[in-house]
Order: C-alpha cells, then structure tokens, then sequence
C-alpha cells in the first residue's frame, strides 16, 4: 500500500478540462486538496463543481491565471500557500496544442506555444519552489507528450518542439532541486480522449485506435495514475524520469506490424 495522500496540497495547471482534469480527478479521490488553475472562468468553475459533487470529502479551490506569464505563476504560488497552508504537488499540465504545418508558420505561432507550454512550465516551477521544498515531500509532475519526444505528425513541429524541450528542462531541474527534497518527473500521454481530440475529427480519431495495440484510446485517469505514483512517498527516489502512457502506440515499427496481428 501506497502512503496515503490525505490532506496533501495539490496545484493542478490547466486543470479545467482534458488530462488536467484528469489528473485533478485522480487526486481527489485521495482525499488532497486540489488547486485547479486555467484561463477560462467558464470551464474552470464547471470543472470545480464536478470534482465537488464527485468527492465531497475534498477541497477544491480555483484560480484563473495564465502561467505565460511570470507575475500569474508567482501569483498561483502565493495563492495556494494561503488558501491551503503549503503546496506538496505540482502538476505542470498547462499546454496548448495549435495545428500550424512549418511552411506556413510565423513568428508569432512559435511563441505563443513556447510561452504556455515552456516558459510556463518552468515559471509555475520556479514559483512552487519555496513551498514544495517546505513540504518536506515537494513534488513536480510535467505533462509532456509522446508527439516531439518520440514520435512526429505534420503541423506540429512547434508542439513537438515544446514537449521535447520540458524533458530537456526536467533533467537540470531535477538536478538542482534534489538537495531541496524535490522530485521532477514528467508523463508522455499518447493519444488520450480528451474534447481537443474530438476537435481532430472522427476520421483522425479512428486512425489513432488501429495504430495502437490496445486498439482504444487511453482515459484522462490512465495519466492520473502516472502522476498520482510519482506524487506518493514511495516515489521520493525516483527523479528526472519520465513514463509513456499510450497503450503501445509507440511500439509498433511499421503499419505491416499492426497488419501481422490480424494475420
């Protein structure tokens, strides 16, 4: 058994919606307290008012900021130290996922996407750092991808480029934040079924299904999980990792090789 997570302090960036509330999802139900922080009033109040209804035991707190900038990460910190006492998790979810093929890219495109999904990750880090090392257990979770890191798909390059570059930031953050007692690790989703997959279309959607072993796409709980073990206790000595969690997809060599399963 797993020491429990009763009670414990839980920040969950771009949790309104998808793995977000996924991960929020899977930490409620253990009993902690969950900061759920997006952009979106709207969504952001849904999403609370679900996990309440859900988990009547847990307390849910929310907060609109955009971790793009620098005063809304400190600002998340500052915040969930006062409403909870201290944080002891950081879920870095927060992430954008525009379809921009190279050739038509701009400048703008490029930074946009790097501002939410790197520059945002790792000043909602820095942010944290205070309170996680008070913690005693602080723990930093990134949610990358298998897209950038593993695999391609065309208008994604910029994506690819800032989940590539979160586990080039977890290594060195690992590093320094060891001697504060804090673990960095990160989760690689595959294709999860979220509401910005169905945006991609039933036809994307069937293509993912017969790519990947398991012939399904995965539950926003299935990253939970992955989260929810490097926040335990018994994960203190594990560090600078990072788990793919798409049902095989990335195993595969070749479509012939999904064929010779029907043979």
């Amino acid at each position: 058994m797993f020491t429990s997570l009763q009670g414990r302090s839980v920040v969950v960036t771009g949790g309104s919606k998808g793995i977000g509330k996924g991960i929020a999802r899977v930490f409620a139900r253990q009993g902690a307290r969950v900061m759920l922080v997006a952009r979106n009033e709207g969504t952001l109040a849904a999403a609370a008012d679900e996990l309440a209804r859900e988990h009547e035991a847990c307390e849910v707190a929310t907060m609109i900021a955009d971790v793009a900038k620098v005063e809304d990460c400190k600002r998340i910190a500052s915040e969930t130290v006062a409403a909870f006492g201290g944080i002891d998790v950081l879920c870095a979810n927060a992430g954008v996922f525009p379809d921009t093929k190279l050739e038509d890219m701009s400048e703008d495109d490029w930074d946009a996407i790097f501002a939410t999904n790197v520059k945002g990750n790792m000043f909602s880090v820095q942010a944290c750092i205070p309170a996680l090392e008070a913690s005693g257990h602080g723990r930093v979770i990134l949610t990358s991808s298998i897209t950038g890191p593993i695999t391609g798909f065309p208008g994604w390059s910029h994506y690819g480029a800032t989940k590539a570059a979160q586990l080039g930031f977890l290594r060195t953050a690992a590093i320094e934040l060891g001697p504060k007692g804090i673990t960095v690790n990160a989760v690689l989703p595959g294709n999860i079924a979220t509401e910005g997959l169905d945006e991609l279309g039933e036809d994307y959607i069937r293509g993912m299904e017969a790519a990947i072993p398991q012939r399904r796409l995965g539950k926003v709980e299935d990253i939970g999980y992955a989260a929810l073990f490097f926040a335990t206790d018994e994960a203190a000595y594990v560090t600078g990792q990072s788990i793919v969690i798409d049902g095989g997809q990335v195993l595969p060599e070749s479509p012939e090789a999904m064929a010779a399963m029907e043979g």
